[in-house]
């Protein structure tokens, strides 16, 4: 009997452990998709700061931060959305604006700018009257990443909401929040009441804080956003004639049937460049089908230095892209001595590892990635130092291990169609031996 209650915990305690396992598993997936190992702190902050109560209500200072490192949002910029917890309205707004106004049938004189329930907003576009403007507002909603450029990361507006609560104990918080950048992909949490934040006067000198303050952290995830990946990348090389391309179908085959081929007749017809309301693309027919290809080439081997091209192809008839970002990990980003063409910033998300960087657009020049087309492509070269110890052209090592476009990752060719070193620059001291070794033993065993 003693025997049977001991086999009998054996095998309950693995099953404890087990269902343990699962629920913690489970309870981590859903969140995991949104974390990205090359920006782990990335995120983008909704900053609610009430600066005055009014007779029904309060106003407060909407401010939108974008702490993603290589992640930014485009034209047609972002949407904010959320449910309001009772009955509230929005009075007024300054510096952004409401989608739509919703029933306000049920007021008499003052009109609210928007009744609606679950309100959507937009920012507004640039060259509006200067008493509709805020500061850090009227972009189009175009955000740039925080790598890139802080000032420009961030957009802000005033609002004004009426039938709320009046006081700190009063006020409920929006709930439900959505963002779009401009597309799906972001993932908020719910309003959280954090300290007030504090301001500063412009003399410096004085220091005020707001009345209340609550945060919501918006995450990205690419799985989210799409099936399937937005670019892909191919290899080339000085030593090998053969070039490795995109994958097949890299970016999914949904847009084959009504993709237009380079050299065609229909490229000449207006507003063959014009974007659709829907963002629908209009792509250049490849076998890989993707917006994007980036490709990385090996170009040069110096004593000390090698050299790399990096080259960016929009297939997009119907998108340009500004504030473009180019990330890539390769063990030797380590040790950059100069790039030329693009601005490049050493991204080091974990202290001890040095091996990831961000490439981007130098203003005024080429951070627009025109539609595809002649000019729809940048390009600039990398000149690296290297590291004798682990500098090698064998096995893929010159290429990069990831490469993310705009902040999505991109498709690599799978390793072994990487181009490889002729066999005589394979040939040296191990496969030598190696030959020797197998002929000793030839000999051997016919002696």
């Amino acid at each position: 009997m003693f025997h049977k209650k001991l086999s009998l915990n054996k095998l309950l305690f693995p099953l404890a452990k087990l269902t343990f396992f699962a629920v913690v598993l489970s309870s981590v997936l859903p969140h995991a998709d949104a974390f990205d190992p090359l920006d782990p702190f990335g995120n983008i902050t909704i900053k609610w700061d009430v600066m005055s109560w009014t007779p029904d209500g309060y106003v407060a200072v909407v401010t939108m931060n974008n702490f993603q490192m290589y992640r930014h949002i485009m034209s047609p910029g972002w949407t904010l959305g959320w449910n309001w917890p009772k009955k509230e309205v929005i009075w007024s707004i300054v510096g952004s604006q409401t989608t739509e106004q919703g029933d306000c049938s049920k007021f008499k004189g003052n009109v609210p700018h928007c009744c609606k329930r679950d309100p959507v907003l937009v920012d507004l576009l640039p060259g509006v009257p200067y008493n509709q403007q805020f500061s850090n507002c009227c972009k189009g909603g175009v955000l740039a990443s925080w790598g890139e450029d802080p000032s420009e990361s961030v957009s802000s507006f005033q609002i004004s909401v009426g039938l709320a609560g009046t006081s700190n104990k009063t006020v409920k918080l929006p709930k439900n929040f959505t963002l779009l950048g401009p597309g799906p992909g972001y993932t908020c949490g719910p309003a959280k009441i954090v300290p007030s934040t504090v301001f500063l006067t412009a003399d410096h000198r004085r220091k005020t804080q707001a009345l209340m303050t609550w945060n919501v952290t918006c995450t990205y995830s690419q799985f989210l956003s799409s099936k399937y990946p937005s670019c892909c990348v191919s290899f080339s090389t000085f030593y090998n004639d053969t070039i490795t391309p995109c994958p097949s179908c890299a970016c999914g085959c949904n847009h084959k049937h009504n993709c237009i081929m380079g050299d065609s007749e229909k490229l000449k017809r207006k507003g063959i460049n014009t974007p659709r309301k829907n963002n629908e693309p209009l792509l250049q027919c490849t076998h890989h089908m993707c917006p994007i290809r980036v490709h990385w080439h090996v170009k040069l081997n110096y004593k000390d230095y090698w050299r790399v091209k990096i080259a960016i192809t929009n297939f997009n008839y119907r998108q340009n892209h500004t504030h473009w970002t180019l990330v890539a990990q390769h063990p030797n980003l380590n040790n950059v001595t100069q790039v030329f063409s693009f601005d490049y910033k050493p991204l080091v998300p974990y202290q001890s590892i040095n091996d990831t960087g961000m490439f981007y657009g130098m203003k005024f020049y080429n951070d627009l990635l025109m539609e595809a087309g002649p000019s729809g492509n940048v390009q600039s070269e990398v000149l690296m130092q290297k590291d004798k110890n682990t500098f090698t052209l064998k096995s893929g090592w010159g290429f990069p291990r990831r490469v993310y476009f705009n902040g999505d990752e991109c498709k690599l060719p799978p390793p072994d169609s990487y181009p490889i070193l002729p066999n005589s620059a394979e040939k040296g001291p191990f496969s030598f031996s190696n030959t020797a070794i197998c002929t000793i033993l030839m000999i051997f065993l016919t002696w």
